[in-house]
């Protein structure tokens, strides 16, 4: 498989670009917002993943890795090709595809051109978790939110709540409002224990 392609970009279309690699021009296709990053005589580098049809060879490019990741996944999706794959990752960032399954929002996936309310719904059955946490999700795991838990339980604690009681007030903070900074997370903490008396 072609992974990636790196090369002077010799050519510019509306859904594709055309980059020279060794006296040889590939066709890629690409999105709008990848191929607005691209000028004619400058170099490039896309992340690729190439597409085998009986009739033709196919290469796909993406500015990341977690693009092309995104798009192999929504290959396995049942009667989703390659350009409605693409056209999804037009109009929805990675992680934002990621909160819409995670979510299950209709709503977002059916902004895509081609893709209705039946499709929409087959897309959040088959992919499931494949795509990986929603950023929310994923932020309430990361190392800083860790480290504002523990600064919030080490308040509670100090404010006259035992461990047992603040320990769990402080995740659900945290789950609640995974990008909030440390006081805001301690207000929360507060108001979730003020309700458990």
């Amino acid at each position: 498989m072609i992974s990636s392609v790196r090369g002077a970009v010799i050519g510019l279309d509306k859904d594709s670009v055309v980059l020279e690699v060794g006296g040889i021009g590939l066709r890629i296709y690409t999105s709008p917002a990848t191929l607005a990053s691209l000028h004619l005589g400058s170099e490039a580098q896309l992340y690729t993943s190439l597409i085998v049809k009986e009739d033709e060879l196919s290469l796909y490019g993406f500015a990341d890795a977690d693009s092309r990741a995104v798009f192999n996944v929504l290959l396995g999706v049942s009667r989703i090709g390659a350009r409605t794959a693409l056209a999804m990752l037009a109009v929805h960032t990675p992680d934002a595809l990621r909160s819409a399954i995670a979510n299950k929002d209709i709503n977002a996936l059916t902004q895509v051109s081609g893709i209705g309310k039946k499709g929409a719904e087959r897309i959040i059955l088959e992919i499931g978790d494949k795509l990986g946490p929603a950023p929310q999700l994923a932020a309430a795991n990361s190392p800083a939110s860790g480290a504002a838990e523990r600064d919030v339980l080490e308040a509670l604690i100090n404010l006259g709540w035992s461990e047992r009681e603040a320990k769990p007030a402080c995740a659900q903070a945290v789950q609640e409002n995974p990008e909030a900074a440390v006081a805001d997370l301690l207000r929360a903490a507060l108001q979730i224990l003020g309700k458990r008396r």
